[in-house]
């Protein structure tokens, strides 16, 4: 709303503006006289400004002209995708023009103008990997669940865009409660991209709400290999997670099992005194 209202405002400002400056150009004395060919035209300031501005305008459609002379030109002499190279170049550079925009308007917090510009690049574009991951955020900024879950699984039947897929949705299992959907995505995710901290962090912590120690455990391995964690907290973090696979199977009474799995975290971590006790 308050963008719209200060949209509005500029516009009447500039019409405003143009208003006045064309009042006081009527009221500057003199002009110009122009003969061309026998006939003379006498401008005033007001007129000399509105045939500046045509000219350039006249200059700037020559030039489109001419562009498409010369692709007809090469076409002529047999270059078959002259014509249609020059009408794609205009067609790209109106697409990147409206994703750039798209762009600008999702980092500006305008989400619906980001989805209009979203749409205009997708008709000019055949990048829809761009086009569909813009459409997506820019949904998920206006609240439109659906559209964002559309666009994220369109992302998925790309190998490069997958990922992307696959945490886009993960991210609105989360945001909906879904943890045992986000669980699966998770894995998922992991499998594609294993080193990527957010992930790890994500898979963690929902193995952990499910009891799924050996899971988060080997988890907990990969943010070690990666660099993620340091070797002394990854220590003291996995003799936790043994200890908790313990008591899981000491609870489903195979007492031989939580016991071998209490030794193991009693080793890792001997200041751990519950898993002492156990052992």
């Amino acid at each position: 709303m308050i963008t719209t209202l200060i949209k509005i405002l500029i516009f009447v400002a500039i019409v405003t503006g143009l208003t006045w400056g064309a009042v006081q150009l009527m009221d500057v004395q003199g002009g110009a006289n122009i003969a061309v060919a026998g006939y003379e035209i006498t401008l005033n300031a007001l007129q000399l400004v509105f045939a500046f501005a045509a000219l350039i305008v006249a200059v700037w459609l020559g030039l489109k002209l001419l562009k498409l002379l010369i692709a007809v030109f090469h076409f002529l002499n047999g270059d078959e995708t002259a014509i249609s190279r020059h009408f794609d170049r205009n067609r790209e550079r109106k697409g990147f023009e409206a994703l750039s925009e798209g762009l600008f308007a999702l980092a500006s917090g305008e989400g619906h103008l980001a989805m209009a510009k979203a749409k205009r690049a997708d008709k000019y574009l055949d990048r829809p990997e761009l086009t569909t991951l813009l459409t997506a955020q820019a949904a998920e900024m206006t609240g439109d669940t659906r559209t964002a879950e559309t666009s994220y699984r369109k992302l998925l039947e790309n190998d490069d865009t997958r990922f992307v897929g696959v945490r886009g949705l993960m991210h609105q299992k989360l945001a909906i409660g879904d943890t045992d959907t986000a669980l699966g995505l998770a894995r998922k995710a992991f499998e594609i991209k294993p080193k990527h901290e957010e992930i790890q962090n994500t898979l963690l912590k929902l193995q952990a709400e499910k009891s799924d120690w050996s899971g988060a455990r080997e988890t907990l391995g990969a943010k070690l290999k990666s660099g993620n964690l340091p070797r002394d907290v990854h220590k003291r973090r996995d003799a936790v997670l043994a200890l908790s696979e313990a008591r899981d199977i000491l609870d489903e009474g195979q007492s031989m099992e939580a016991r071998e799995a209490a030794i193991q975290a009693n080793k890792l971590s001997p200041d751990l005194i519950p898993a002492t006790v156990m052992a």
